[in-house]
């Protein structure tokens, strides 16, 4: 008698075993929240609106599959019963009443099915609770400059790190020079706008996207529950460099926010801005550099 596992246990134990150590690493939760290679699907969900995205996404995409292969079985099935071999004699009927009324009220009510969790998303999604921070986004060619309106007049731009410049961990085309930092498990309001042409603020796992108009300040928000660096990008083309114009939040505990915003407060406050409306114009000293 043989005892122990089969070449074929042995070798899914070793793939479960590989696949544990993946999902437990360091880099792979840090992965998540940035694309990856040969991903399938959304990014991880880190707020509850990208939760009941992705709940709403795989729902859709199980109801569309449902009725693809329904229809193409009732193609099938119509080809091959009702060709001219099988089926020499073809029926006069023109009219089936039940048939009518079926073929009608079914899409209806899928309709209505799929609407039902849609309203409910959209009012979740516009449904703003009260602010814990208040961060301002500013769309520029081809950075971001980030206000926190609550501090006082604390104000920075966030622009790529080139490739030369990247430290171990940062992801390529993602990493800026200033992340935008926000406490864990608390409501951020983002405020949006642009001084140039059209930008959109995105990070897929928060479940945010949001064009950046200029003369026109649009407000979303969002609630982080991981702590973790969060990566998107503009997804509006903006100009030569719209690729190269990424987003970077980092969540953190309140106690590291707290120590941030003291230090924060220090390199970033400046004099009150100008009337003349140029101070959101002025690139930053390090994207004059970039450009040159």
């Amino acid at each position: 008698m043989r005892h122990g596992f089969s070449g074929g246990g042995a070798k899914a134990i070793a793939g479960i075993a590989a696949l544990a150590a993946f999902l437990f690493s360091t880099n792979a939760w840090a992965e998540l929240w940035q694309p990856r290679n040969w991903q399938l699907g959304f990014q991880e969900a880190a707020t509850p609106i990208m939760r009941q995205l992705t709940l709403f996404h795989d729902f859709l995409l199980i109801l569309c599959t449902v009725v693809t292969l329904f229809v193409m079985g009732l193609l099938v099935y119509v080809a091959l019963r009702f060709n001219e071999n099988a089926n020499p004699k073809p029926s006069t009927t023109s009219h089936h009443t039940l048939l009518e009324i079926a073929w009608t009220v079914v899409p209806i009510l899928i309709l209505v099915v799929i609407a039902v969790p849609s309203f409910r998303l959209l009012f979740a999604q516009y449904d703003f609770p009260k602010a814990d921070v208040t961060v301002k986004a500013i769309g520029n060619q081809w950075y971001w400059t980030y206000e926190y309106p609550d501090n006082g007049n604390m104000t920075f731009d966030a622009v790529i790190v080139e490739d030369e410049d990247l430290k171990p961990g940062q992801p390529r085309l993602l990493a800026t020079d200033n992340d935008i930092v926000v406490p864990v498990n608390k409501n951020i309001h983002v405020l949006i706008t642009a001084t140039d042409v059209l930008h959109n603020w995105t990070v897929p796992a928060f479940g945010v996207k949001v064009d950046a108009v200029p003369g026109r300040v649009i407000r979303t928000w969002f609630r982080a529950e991981k702590t973790g660096t969060f990566y998107g990008q503009c997804s509006e083309l903006c100009g030569g460099r719209h690729a190269f114009m990424p987003i970077a939040v980092r969540v953190v505990s309140d106690q590291e926010y707290a120590k941030w915003l003291v230090k924060a407060k220090m390199e970033f406050a400046s004099a009150p801005p100008a009337d003349d409306g140029k101070s959101l114009q002025s690139p930053s000293p390090r994207l004059a550099q970039l450009e040159k």
